[in-house]
């Protein structure tokens, strides 16, 4: 059996490559069509999801200038909270995340001696505007939980 084909009528001349060399060929094209096909998605998806998160950040920026709090850099944010909020909005209303947002309000001591405190209600103000722009569909319970808790208006 030849490895190389025979002429057929039209052909200007007989092909010299061996089949299996021309199919590995064929295969290795058809291969790196796919992952550049793959590439090319994920980078548009990338740029867009980019994209949207730089947005958020610039509004959730602004939120923060108008209530006077220090606002930090658009890269941060996006990097934290990308474009679903991240931490923040990761079930913030399950019992194990109040649980874990309770305990970090005391006050700092370790075993028997731990202690819940009265903190300021301007200390879910940034959660709270997080939440405005990341999870709206969350805000409503979360508010309602923070209405429960004792807070003072200033720190004493």
């Amino acid at each position: 059996m030849s490895t190389t084909t025979q002429p057929r009528a039209g052909d200007t001349g007989a092909e010299t490559q061996p089949t299996r060399e021309r199919s590995w060929i064929y295969v290795t094209a058809v291969v790196l069509l796919i992952v550049l096909a793959v590439v090319a998605l994920l980078t548009f998806r990338g740029a867009r999801q980019t994209a949207e998160a730089q947005e958020k950040a610039d509004q959730l920026i602004a939120s923060l200038e108008d209530a006077g709090a220090r606002t930090p850099s658009q890269e941060a944010i996006v990097s934290v909270l990308g474009t679903d909020g991240g931490a923040v909005c990761a079930n913030p209303n399950d019992a194990l995340s109040r649980s874990v947002l309770l305990a970090q309000l005391s006050n700092g001591a370790a075993g028997p001696g731990i202690r819940p405190v009265i903190v300021e209600q301007r200390l879910f103000q940034g959660q709270r505007l997080i939440m405005e722009v990341y999870c709206p569909q969350y805000l409503e319970e979360f508010q309602q939980f923070v209405d429960d808790l004792k807070l003072t208006e200033t720190g004493a």
